[in-house]
């Protein structure tokens, strides 16, 4: 594994985002001030890398150009300070930074780090400025080059040919197109490869058969789904085809689709990528036509129903979720959690031993969960101890690689 990661440094300060009713204090909250960590190297290495990126996919002006130049050098081991007061959101950022500003940023919890230097970079970019600037996505480039790419038509050409299979066959198949799209995490760069259920071997909880059951309709009926989006562009067309299947053989009666209300970790899918999405499957070969028009019929009808919850763009895990939408959530028949921070946010971002039980976690959740995520960070729990073994003795990177995958259940 990467280089481990203990309390070094930790001065006793949990922080927002670390809240979890239960929470083992054992399990140490994740930071970046471990050298060879994989926290630090997204602080140090990806953040940086991240910004030349945004620089080059649009002519930003000259105060944004600076205002780029000023995140960079703080970053590079200076002190986080606080957002503008005139940002529209100073205040709730100041509430939930008072205890990290004005210390390093490899010292503070990693999911709060991350989520404020998205915020920051927006800020940087005039994204919620009043000119000309103002709702520009500065991560639009990449998600549209993606949206173009060989791994989307394949994907289409492989919903086409699903789509002469039985039902129960297509419902494994997508929840495995849904987990294996995640690949397509344009923060970590692309994957080869586009085809459904890609890595089945890959699966280190494979709890395919409980998840399946919770979709089932109980005697009440179908209810509602809510699926806690991820990425954009092949990712999101897979969740899509994977929500077309619910509603048309009734194993949701109502689909929320949960995106982010603004840009944030690169790829995370917005509001406009949920429309393209639609439009390329809407253009597809064959039968994959047919999920988008039927998608786009159903948004107009409330059977798909969107939403942008500002929560989803914080540094809060779940557990620290508005009361408006824990009581939404509530209502669900079952929520069904996308990729990797999805996950974080769920069990909490913290070092836990990779054999703790997963549903213990995540008991604070107000419905049922289906959690589909490739490793893609430190965080991981409920595998069987022989599979940590097996790991730790053959692979180096094994929660972090991309290269293994879960499905996980809780509640009933």
């Amino acid at each position: 594994m990467n280089a481990a990661l203990t309390p070094d440094g930790e001065d006793g300060t949990t922080g927002v985002g670390d809240a979890r009713p239960g929470a083992d204090d054992e399990a140490p909250v994740i930071r970046g001030n471990i050298p060879g960590s994989f926290p630090r190297s997204v602080l140090e290495e990806r953040h940086p890398a991240l910004i030349d990126r945004v620089r080059r996919s649009f002519p930003y002006g000259a105060e944004q150009q600076r205002a780029l130049d000023a995140l960079l050098i703080e970053i590079d081991g200076g002190d986080i300070t606080p957002l503008p007061e005139e940002a529209h959101d100073h205040e709730r950022w100041a509430e939930w930074g008072y205890p990290h500003h004005g210390r390093r940023w490899l010292d503070v919890p990693f999911l709060w780090a991350e989520s404020f230097f998205y915020r920051r970079l927006l800020e940087a970019v005039s994204h919620f400025g009043p000119g000309p600037w103002r709702g520009l996505d500065p991560f639009a480039p990449v998600k549209h080059a993606e949206l173009r790419g060989e791994g989307v038509d394949a994907l289409l050409e492989a919903l086409h040919d699903l789509g002469s299979r039985p039902a129960e066959e297509r419902l494994r198949a997508l929840l495995l197109a849904s987990l294996q799209g995640n690949r397509a995490d344009l923060s970590f760069g692309m994957v080869p490869g586009g085809g459904l259920g890609e890595g089945e071997a890959g699966l280190v909880v494979d709890e395919l058969t409980a998840a399946r059951d919770l979709l089932e309709p109980g005697p009440e009926g179908a209810g509602t789904v809510a699926v806690i989006a991820d990425n954009s562009g092949r990712e999101l067309i897979a969740d899509l085809a994977l929500i077309d299947h619910l509603l048309v053989h009734g194993l949701a009666d109502r689909v929320v689709l949960h995106v982010k209300p603004a840009p944030y970790y690169v790829s995370d899918a917005v509001l406009a990528d949920v429309m393209h999405a639609v439009r390329r499957l809407s253009f597809g070969p064959g039968r994959t036509a047919g999920i988008g028009e039927r998608l786009w019929e159903a948004i107009g009808t409330d059977r798909l129903s969107l939403s942008a919850h500002p929560f989803f763009c914080s540094p809060l895990t779940f557990a620290e979720m508005p009361a408006d939408l824990r009581t939404e959530l509530a209502g669900c028949a079952v929520s069904l959690f996308k990729g990797d921070l999805n996950y974080r946010r769920l069990v909490g971002d913290r070092l836990w031993p990779a054999t703790t039980p997963f549903a213990p976690l995540v008991a604070h959740f107000p419905s049922p969960v289906v959690a589909l995520r490739l490793l893609k960070s430190d965080v991981v729990t409920g595998l069987p101890v022989g599979t940590v073994n097996r790991l730790t003795a053959t692979e180096d990177d094994w929660r972090i690689s991309g290269a293994h995958a879960v499905v996980q259940t809780a509640g009933s």
